[in-house]
Parts: structure tokens; C-alpha cells; sequence
């Protein structure tokens, strides 16, 4: 077993607890030496082992032990899970920021593997994969027609850095097949979205993870802003679920001056750890504005904490999700792993901002911000319940609160209507880009000659989207009422157009321009 670095999980990982209950060997011709009575170590293994070899039906012992221990942990706090070996190897390669294969953004469509857009640079567009494109074959194995699990898909495209495979491609815009073969190298997955520049003097850099390579790419993002000559940063970390806490520490030391504490942590026994920013961070000077959201948790409430305590910058949006623990991760030889929570974390100024938790009840705890919307803290600051026993003070004495999340030094409501705050996670989910795929699917040369600017005045003189995507939403059991928000679903539906046709930054370019946090931090 290994033990690895301090992580702060994503948020909104889904970890539902199994109940077991292992019975005791009463009435059970096993014994003829008595289990001491603390041994439980012993007795899980004799337990498991008189299974294996004595239960009238063949059975899987390690998928035995699978629920026993996501049983065990699940007597903990939410944030302590098992991870499975699938997910532990999709979680690494999350995190580490890059993985294996040959490079594209795909769905199932229908019955086959439809690429939506190949990634920049990556093997699949060097050797010409097209948006739009089906992939049928993997060498010899047959990909559509049939039900394949994620796994197996995952496992043909992906492979060993520098191995070969052949694609069978139907081409639809030709109406031909291809064979193209390419060879399978490291794709990056990127944490930092984009960098653009606001006006001329202000700065934008959305980071949506905190992986291994964030602080590279937040570096490389601020020193290109830095010779466009901003004079503001805005950090949009907006449905950012956290990550490594060392990558936190990190961009925050790009911002804080030298010996500025930016976090502690305290474990079990009373042992403080605190860490400093050192000096010749890339942005010291010049004013610093930080997006959050309820979906805002974790390593992301570290920086937003950090550059509040010190009086760095404003914070900006909604209340964040309220997670002030870390974990640890141990890995184990079949590929699978436990987190454990090893410590809490603590603010500059000694906010524990961890949500209140009922051990053995995750569900509950996860499901909190639904509550939220009920409530009406998500439209109103003075909605939005605080502890008045949980007061510290900034740096320069500003009071702020523990006890449930960071909020904001500038309230902004969300901005689709009271009632309908699933439509605001439903256009920054992956719905919106299924639908976007299936109608540039139907004719993409109507968009050939259409400019990322026109995209927003195209989709929004042409009620025949809108419609559509009601329609969309219906068939995959939403019933969502989108007359009241028309505006803004139409941005989102150009944006997600713009990204498939011409990348990232296009997308951002439409979805940031009517922003309501921007709005508020440019005024």
C-alpha cells in the first residue's frame, strides 16, 4: 500500500453508502479457539476467509471487501470514501492533468462513438479525426451497434504511450468510410479553461480543478495577461469542486506577499501546520477579485479564504460550499484506494469553514445546497444563515464567518428566476453540448462561413433553437420552463456553439460578455 499526497476532493463526487452488517458466527460450526474480544482485525479476515472457502454459492470475496470498507468509511464524514479501480484511474488521470489516448471529446450518439471535437494538438487531430466524425473500429474491434461499457470503450482508445491503432471512421459530410491510423501519446487536460483580457486594464483567468499542472498553467496564464498589461485579476472559481491543496497554495502565492500566512491545518493530535506565500509572487500589486459559487468547495475555498483574510482582494458571487477537511489518499496493489480525512484546514484568520455533518449520513450532507434554493440565500445575501459565535477578523479587521462555506464581500444572485435553479446548472452541464453536436450534426456548412461574433445573433434571431432545445429537454425528462430565461439560454446555446466550432476561448468570449459578477466588478 501506498500513501499519497494531501488531497481535497472534487465536489459532488457520488459516494452512496452500502449498509452491511457482518453477523456474527453464532450457530456456525466454525470454531474451536474463541476470537478475542477487541480482535476485530482478526475476525474481518476469518470471516472473509470462511466465506471463500466454506459458502454454498461461489462468490466474490473482493467485492465483499469493496462494501465492507465503503460500509466502514461510510461511518465517517462524507468526504472519506473508497474509490473502485475504475474510478481511482479516471481520478488520477483527472487530477495528474493528463492521460493516454488519441485525443478527442466523444459521446455516445444513437449507437455509435461520435466525436465531437478533436483536442488541440492531440493525436487524433494531427492525424486529421474530424468533428462530426464516427468512430466504428478500434484496430478490429467493433465500437457501435452494440452496448459497450465505459470501461471497454476507455480501454480501446486509450493505451500505452506510442502504441498504434487503426480508426475506422465514417465520415458523415462525405458519406465515407476511412481508415486512419495514429499513434496513441499524452494528452493534457487542462485545469486552466482560459485567459482573456476584460478591457484594457482587467484580467480573467477561470480555473475549473486544482490539479497537479494548475500551477504551471495558472503561471503561464497570469504572465500572458501580465504582458498584455492588466492592472486587475479577476480568478473565476465558480463550480470548481478543489483538488490538491498544495496547487491552492500555490496560485496563492502568486497573489499574497512574502510570509503571508495563506492556510493551516490541524490533525487529530493538535499538530499545526501553517504555510506562508514566499516572496516574488507574479501578482502582488494591483487588485485581485475572486469568482465563487455554492459549487465553489474545497481547495477553492482555501484561495478565496486566503485572499480575504489578508485583505487581498474582494470576493465575489455566493456563499461556497463549505468543505475545510483534508484528506489523504492510500492506494492499494488492486488499484483501488481509500481517502481519509486526516485534518481539518483552517483560514488566515482561523476560520474553520467546514458545513455542519451527521456522520453515516453523506446523502443528507451532500444534498444540503438544495435547501439553499429553498431558503432564498441564492437571490438574497440577507438570506444566507451565519453563526454570529463564529466572528474573526481580516487583517485589517473586517469581520467574516466560519462555520458553513465563504461568503462573498459582493453578493450576486443567480440569474435565472426563483424556482427554476436547475436550468442554471443544466446550461454548464453536458446537456447543452449534446444538443449543440446533434444540431451542427444535421448540416454543418450552414455555420461554415458564420463568425464567432454572429454566433449569438444567429442563435438568437432563430427561435427554431430555442425550440428545439425545449423539445431536447423534454425527451430526456426535463420539463423545465425556459420563457422567462430565453436570453440567457440563447447565450449559452451561441457560446457552446462557438466552442465546438472554434475552441475554448470563443465560448467564453459569448458566456462572459453579459456575466452578472463580471457586470458588477467592471462597474
Amino acid at each position: 500500500m501506498k500513501i499519497k499526497k494531501i488531497y481535497l476532493p472534487i465536489l459532488f463526487f457520488s459516494c452512496v453508502a452500502i449498509g452491511i452488517v457482518i453477523g456474527g458466527l453464532i450457530n456456525y460450526p466454525v470454531a474451536t479457539s474463541s476470537l478475542s474480544k477487541n480482535n476485530y482485525k482478526v475476525k474481518l479476515n476469518r470471516l472473509l476467509d470462511f466465506i471463500d472457502t466454506e459458502y454454498v454459492d461461489d462468490v466474490k470475496t473482493d467485492s465483499i471487501v469493496d462494501l465492507t470498507v465503503t460500509s466502514i468509511l461510510s461511518n465517517l464524514d462524507p468526504h472519506s470514501v473508497y474509490l473502485a479501480k475504475s474510478e481511482q484511474k479516471q481520478e488520477v488521470e483527472i487530477m495528474r492533468g493528463d492521460f493516454v489516448g488519441i485525443g478527442v471529446n466523444f459521446y455516445m450518439f444513437n449507437d455509435s462513438v461520435a466525436v465531437i471535437k478533436p483536442i488541440e494538438n492531440g493525436p487524433a487531430a494531427k492525424a486529421g479525426i474530424l468533428p462530426g466524425d464516427r468512430i466504428l473500429y478500434a484496430n478490429n474491434f467493433k465500437l457501435f451497434g452494440k452496448k459497450i461499457s465505459n470501461d471497454t470503450l476507455y480501454n480501446k482508445l486509450r493505451g500505452e504511450e506510442g502504441s498504434i491503432v487503426v480508426l475506422t471512421v465514417y465520415r458523415k459530410s462525405t458519406n465515407k468510410k476511412l481508415k486512419i491510423e495514429l499513434t496513441r501519446d499524452v494528452v493534457p487536460i487542462k485545469s486552466v479553461d482560459t485567459h482573456v483580457m476584460l478591457n484594457d486594464k482587467v484580467g480573467y483567468i477561470k480555473i475549473n480543478r486544482f490539479a497537479e499542472t494548475t500551477g504551471s498553467e495558472f503561471h503561464f496564464a497570469l504572465v500572458e495577461l501580465k504582458r498584455k498589461g492588466i492592472q486587475e485579476l479577476v480568478i473565476d472559481l465558480r463550480e470548481n469542486g478543489g483538488g490538491f491543496l498544495e496547487k491552492a497554495v500555490e496560485v496563492a502565492d502568486e497573489l499574497l506577499k512574502d510570509q503571508e500566512l495563506i492556510v493551516f491545518t490541524k490533525n487529530k493530535k493538535g499538530n499545526i501546520d501553517k504555510t506562508y506565500a514566499t516572496e516574488g509572487g507574479s501578482f502582488e500589486t494591483g487588485k485581485v477579485y475572486v469568482l465563487i459559487d455554492e459549487g465553489s468547495a474545497s481547495a477553492s475555498e482555501i484561495l478565496a479564504g486566503a485572499v480575504q483574510d489578508n485583505d487581498r482582494g474582494m470576493v465575489v458571487g455566493r456563499r461556497s460550499f463549505g468543505k475545510g477537511l483534508v484528506q489523504r489518499e492510500m492506494d492499494f496493489d488492486d488499484g483501488s484506494a481509500v481517502r481519509l480525512t486526516i485534518a481539518r484546514y483552517f483560514t488566515p484568520s482561523g476560520r474553520s469553514i467546514q458545513k455542519p455533518y451527521t456522520k453515516g449520513q453523506s446523502e443528507k450532507y451532500f444534498s444540503e445546497f438544495e435547501s439553499r434554493f429553498k431558503n432564498g440565500e441564492l437571490y438574497e445575501k440577507d438570506k444566507i444563515k451565519i453563526a454570529d459565535s463564529l466572528k474573526f477578523k481580516t487583517k485589517k479587521g473586517r469581520i467574516v464567518y466560519g462555520g458553513g462555506g465563504i461568503v462573498p464581500d459582493v453578493f450576486i444572485p443567480l440569474e435565472v428566476n426563483h424556482g427554476e435553479e436547475s436550468l442554471d446548472y443544466i446550461l454548464r452541464s453536458g446537456i447543452v453540448g449534446h444538443f449543440v453536436f446533434e444540431e451542427l450534426d444535421k448540416d454543418r456548412m450552414a455555420f461554415k462561413n458564420v463568425s464567432s461574433e454572429l454566433l449569438l445573433v444567429k442563435v438568437a434571431e432563430n427561435n427554431t433553437y430555442i425550440k428545439s432545445f425545449k423539445n431536447y429537454l423534454f425527451n430526456a425528462g426535463l420539463t423545465i420552463n425556459l420563457d422567462k430565461n430565453i436570453t440567457l439560454v440563447n447565450r449559452y446555446l451561441a457560446a457552446e456553439f462557438a466552442r465546438q466550432l472554434f475552441g475554448e476561448s470563443q465560448y467564453y468570449q459569448i458566456v462572459l460578455k453579459e456575466d452578472k459578477m463580471l457586470k458588477a466588478i467592471l462597474k
